[in-house]
């Protein structure tokens, strides 16, 4: 409290005493008790009003202690049940709940991780997929400022995501690996890897490469063999050692019938191995009956000419080649797409004869483009023509309806080179990209596609897209989204299916390990996204004949549905509009394999390393005795006591208000008792 204020309130007392004695002493010869009451009583009175005018404010300070977090990892994957460790993670889990001199000094807090991190104390070691260091990613985000000691309970073996062992460089906390698993090394052949496209061409042979591991300190035999159903396709007999413990094997197997093949790779075990999962795999080619050809067709080199071809080919479905606006015309029936890249005059009898064929194209423009000649031929647009060129950047139309295209973070592509001034189009179009300038969009097409007569046309109006796609693999690590982009545009091109109202997206098989999720797309009758209507799936088990629904989630621009609950079968689905009487069917594969159940023993080197990096130490689930003592004696886990300070000011007191009316009730009811006025 302030001195003016502690003076104001001496000032304030002496005159409240004034006035209670000048009102009850003036004039009078004798002081009974009873006006000594009475004064006392206005003396209250009076000081509190005054208190109130004054409003002084008191601090208040407050004592906390704060404990550290003690942040408990479980690892959650079924590797941990078949290892064996399920139980005794269980154990270790109660003593360690009901230990009271660790409640005393932390704040216990459970997660458990598989494939992602999940604030929980329940485990049922289910989970597909390991990823420790997207565990610990995420957990830096909960304890950047705060003090918290972790104890990862795992057998560190880690099925995908980056190195964990040196996780320590984002997460500022010392860990304790708790580890789950022995280090006895046992007899044991596997397969490592089972490389394979996972298309292949009717009456061609698709490459097959197995990598195929051996641990152990004896010279075997063994016989590596591939079976389609009860067909054996390929054998090999194979040999291992201590020193020659591994063998890569090539080979190549017939595509002889279209649609789904599966096959499955055996390592014939040893009568000795404890695990022999992982001498099996099942893999699967989709045979695909003809090729989509297509052609590109320029007058001059580009590097997008490149890239088109790239990212076309990264499906090996499709294949492409180059011609100028000559060669082609002879070649014309031979392919399903015709690409016209920065077409001139010269292109004059190309454009004639796709004319009379209507066939499908995609056209690029771009700076060498001649516009007056694109707007005498074609009749379904124009451009307008300003001898000027500008930088436009991409934004996406998000109710593009066609086909799902998903957003690549268009916004921090390059910008492509085009044309500068406006595209009418005569015909009804879809713009897939929209140009824009520092962030304002033109409302005018970059990609558009429309379908005219039975055809399906597309226009770029810009070069250089071989930009994007190296901007594509700076943002993602590969060029895989932006091939698939331009993929879905070329199968749209490539086909003359009629548009529907309802599209999936699928693959034909998946492996057991993956995420199986199907996407879906529902338009209205206008053709545009219907974010109304309600999805759902209905999944039949082919061998079972066990049925199940599903619902479809809308998720941005499209219905997904996660199927990675069901187990390793054929299925027939349909998808059905609960609204409308439209639904649509297909069927897939689900592999068997399981990457949880391929280890043997826990990596116990990289756990260690994980230790040491971060200044903590590990501890065998079998020896965990030590931890409690260590994690109460490290002087860096210390309880924090903090102090808050408040500023209360009297008007907040309410107890103030009671005096007030309490004093001055007193004085009433006394002087009416009194028969005083």
């Amino acid at each position: 409290m302030q001195t003016e204020t502690l003076i104001y309130i001496i000032i304030a007392g002496i005159i409240a005493l004034l006035l209670a004695l000048f009102q009850y002493f003036n004039k009078k010869k004798s002081v009974s008790k009873l006006d000594m009451l009475f004064s006392f009583l206005r003396f209250i009175s009076l000081f509190a009003v005054l208190l109130l005018l004054i409003n002084p404010s008191f601090e208040q300070i407050k004592l906390s202690v704060e404990k550290p977090d003690l942040v408990v990892v479980i690892d959650n994957s079924s590797s941990i049940k078949h290892l064996n460790q399920d139980k005794k993670v269980n154990d270790f889990f109660e003593k360690l709940s009901a230990n009271k001199d660790l409640k005393d000094k932390f704040n216990l807090e459970y997660y458990t991780f598989g494939e992602s991190l999940k604030a929980s104390d329940s485990v049922t070691f289910t989970e597909k997929q390991t990823n420790i260091y997207n565990a610990f990613s995420q957990l830096t985000q909960i304890y950047k400022q705060t003090t918290a000691p972790t104890l990862l309970v795992s057998d560190g073996n880690q099925t995908y995501g980056n190195d964990y062992q040196f996780v320590s460089n984002i997460y500022n906390q010392p860990i304790y690996p708790i580890i789950l698993g022995d280090t006895i090394t046992y007899t044991d052949l596997k397969i490592q890897q089972l490389n394979v496209n996972k298309y292949a061409y009717l009456k061609n042979k698709f490459p097959v490469e197995a990598i195929l591991v051996y641990n152990g300190n004896n010279t075997i035999n063994s016989r590596f063999v591939v079976n389609n159903g009860n067909t054996t396709v390929y054998s090999e007999s194979v040999k291992f050692s201590k020193s020659n413990n591994s063998k890569v094997i090539n080979f190549t197997l017939p595509a002889n019938k279209v649609g789904v093949s599966n096959y499955k790779a055996t390592l014939v075990p040893l009568e000795s191995e404890k695990n022999k999962i992982n001498n099996s795999k099942n893999f699967a080619v989709e045979v695909i009956n003809q090729k989509t050809k297509i052609a590109i067709v320029s007058d001059f080199p580009h590097p997008d000419l490149g890239t088109l071809k790239k990212s076309i080919e990264s499906n090996e479905q499709r294949s492409v080649l180059f011609f100028n606006s000559k060669e082609i015309l002879s070649q014309i029936n031979d392919f399903q797409l015709i690409i016209l890249y920065q077409p001139n005059n010269k292109f004059n009898k190309l454009f004639t004869l796709l004319d009379l064929q209507n066939k499908n194209r995609f056209s690029v423009f771009g700076a060498k483009t001649d516009l007056s000649f694109l707007n005498r031929i074609n009749k379904n647009y124009t451009q307008d023509i300003t001898n000027q060129t500008e930088n436009y950047q991409a934004e996406l139309n998000i109710n593009y309806s066609p086909f799902i295209i998903e957003d690549l973070n268009f916004e921090s592509f390059p910008p492509l080179l085009s044309n500068f001034g406006s595209t009418r189009f005569s015909v009804p179009f879809e713009s897939i990209l929209n140009k824009t300038i520092n962030g304002v969009s033109t409302e005018s097409p970059l990609l558009a596609t429309f379908e005219t007569n039975g055809r399906r046309e597309a226009v770029l109006f810009g070069e250089n897209i071989w930009q994007w796609r190296a901007q594509s693999y700076i943002n993602s690590n590969s060029f895989n989204e932006f091939d698939d982009f331009v993929g879905k545009l070329i199968q749209y091109l490539a086909s003359n299916k009629q548009r529907s109202r309802l599209n999936i997206d699928y693959e034909s098989f998946y492996n057991g390990s993956s995420n199986i999720v199907i996407k879906a797309e529902f338009f209205d009758k206008n053709y545009v996204f219907d974010t109304r209507e309600t999805l759902k799936i209905i999944v039949l088990d082919k061998l079972s004949k066990a049925q199940k629904t599903f619902p479809l989630i809308l998720k941005n621009n499209n219905y997904q549905v996660d199927l990675s609950s069901l187990p390793a079968a054929e299925y027939d689905f349909t998808i059905k509009a609960s609204n409308e009487n439209i639904s649509k069917s297909g069927s897939f594969q689900i592999l068997e394999y399981n990457v949880e159940q391929q280890f043997l023993n826990a990596n116990v080197t990289k756990l260690q390393q994980l230790a040491t990096n971060s200044s903590g130490s590990s501890h065998f689930i079998n020896t965990t005795q030590d931890l409690v003592s260590t994690l109460i004696n490290d002087n860096r886990y210390v309880p924090i006591q903090k102090s808050s300070k408040n500023s209360i000011p009297l008007i907040d007191w309410k107890y103030l208000l009671a005096i007030i009316a309490l004093s001055l009730g007193i004085e009433w009811f006394l002087r009416k008792y009194n028969g005083l006025t």
